[in-house]
């Protein structure tokens, strides 16, 4: 199992690019950036200045808010400045952002998707191979490249497209055109094997070749004032996660449903205390891991070791590094 390493969700680009460095000292595999307050793609191509070792990921840039065309040029692009360590982290984001906050069309997203990959491959090799743009969907349609557009072929090759995936259509989709899945943090063990892994088979047939990510959250603290606090957190972005109505089938499997629909009525009033505290020990235990750094990382690889490829920490709390470095120590250890 690989370990990698996340930057701050509201990090800046120049925070990014910090981040980055030290994960790279620290001996982490490789690096997310989010695609929240800032572009991206314009932190990672900092990241990537920064850097010369480790692997540089997307986790992930919002397709729908571009085109095939656009999102094909940044990560060409970044592959290249990268020198071949940029792995496309790919995600829909849900339908209210899209439409209210890109103004950018959201219909049946998970075959969307599928072809918004199809078409980012036909278009690197449309410049890999010189042969004629044809790309025509049923949502994009690209068939115009001319020599003063094309950047040629790569000399590190393509990037591998991943595919953040939750529900059974875009985990799917995931297994027939993207190279790895990104899982959510709002995935649990019996989520994973049951309803994740069987679509991932339905429609790839064998995962050989393909990578799994997972960030997985942790509760870590030097003492009780500090466990309490991180616990809270995480029972919080729990909660958050939870209200969400794509995210629902996670709890529906655990017969969880009616929470989704208390925190869902509660996050529409901005009761965010009160949602956090719906997240009962039975569910909190089924999401995150919690303890000492030798315990967790036995507890993680108890879980996940044998299906997941790479994983990383989610501490959504201000968190001893020390405490982290040993969790990912044993990690490895183990």
């Amino acid at each position: 199992m690989l370990i990698d390493c996340a930057s701050h969700v509201a990090a800046t680009p120049a925070e990014v690019a910090t981040a980055a460095a030290a994960a790279e000292q620290a001996g982490y595999d490789g690096f997310a950036a989010a695609e929240t307050k800032h572009d991206v793609f314009t932190a990672l191509t900092l990241a990537a200045t920064a850097t010369s070792r480790i692997s540089l990921e997307s986790g992930i840039a919002v397709a729908f808010a571009r085109n095939p065309m656009s999102v094909a040029v940044l990560a060409n692009d970044l592959q290249l400045i990268s020198a071949g360590r940029f792995k496309l982290g790919l995600g829909s984001q849900v339908r209210q952002h899209i439409e209210r906050r890109y103004a950018m069309p959201w219909d049946r997203p998970a075959a969307r998707m599928e072809e918004f990959i199809g078409a980012v491959r036909a278009i690197w090799s449309s410049w890999a191979t010189g042969s004629r743009l044809a790309f025509r969907g049923e949502f994009y349609q690209h068939t115009l490249m001319t020599e003063f557009f094309n950047p040629g072929p790569n000399p590190h090759g393509n990037p591998p497209i991943l595919l953040a995936a939750v529900g059974q259509r875009m985990t799917a989709a995931a297994g027939r055109v993207a190279d790895g899945m990104l899982c959510h943090s709002f995935t649990t063990e019996a989520y994973l094997r049951e309803r994740t892994l069987p679509a991932l088979r339905a429609a790839r047939g064998s995962l050989d070749g393909f990578t799994l990510s997972l960030p997985v959250f942790v509760i870590l603290g030097r003492d009780q004032a500090s466990r309490a606090a991180a616990t809270q957190a995480v029972r919080a972005q729990i909660a958050f996660y939870g209200s969400t109505p794509a995210y629902r089938p996670v709890l529906d499997l655990h017969g969880w449903g009616s929470l989704h629909e208390q925190l869902n009525r509660l996050s529409r009033l901005q009761a965010w205390a009160e949602m956090a505290d719906l997240i009962d020990d039975t569910v909190l235990d089924a999401f995150a891991v919690a303890g000492q750094p030798a315990a967790v990382a036995a507890s993680l690889l108890a879980r996940y070791g044998d299906v997941i490829d790479r994983m990383s920490l989610y501490t959504p709390y201000p968190v001893d590094q020390d405490l982290v470095a040993a969790t990912t120590a044993a990690l490895r250890a183990g």
